[in-house]
């Protein structure tokens, strides 16, 4: 069964930085797209970044050039690194990999 575990959330001054992790289990990854999502009380899920299997990187126009995907095959992780974040209402990201869902980590940004 296919889990996926995210980690490395907690609160952040502005213009701080943050390093998400998912671990992946249940299955190989390396040939599998895998993403980041984050959803702010009371709103929808948003995409936030994608990691193609093929190397290929994917970007919000928000996360774009202050968000950082990666990840490592060898260890079925997916990264997300948070630089330069904004003071906003606090998001839960989750890790994607089509049809799973991880339960989230959350990333409050003090104001």
């Amino acid at each position: 069964q296919v889990q996926l575990v995210e980690s490395g959330g907690g609160l952040v001054q502005p213009g701080g930085s943050l390093r998400l992790s998912c671990a992946a289990s249940g299955r190989t990854f390396s040939d599998v797209n895998m993403g980041w999502y984050r959803q702010a009380p009371g709103k929808g899920r948003e995409f936030v970044a994608i990691s193609g299997y093929l190397g290929t990187t994917l970007y919000s126009d928000s996360a774009k050039g202050r968000f950082t995907i990666s990840r490592d095959n060898a260890t079925n992780t997916l990264y997300l690194q948070l630089n330069n974040l904004k003071p906003e209402a606090p998001a839960i990201y989750s890790c994607h990999v089509l049809p799973y869902w991880g339960q989230g980590t959350q990333v409050p940004v003090s104001s």
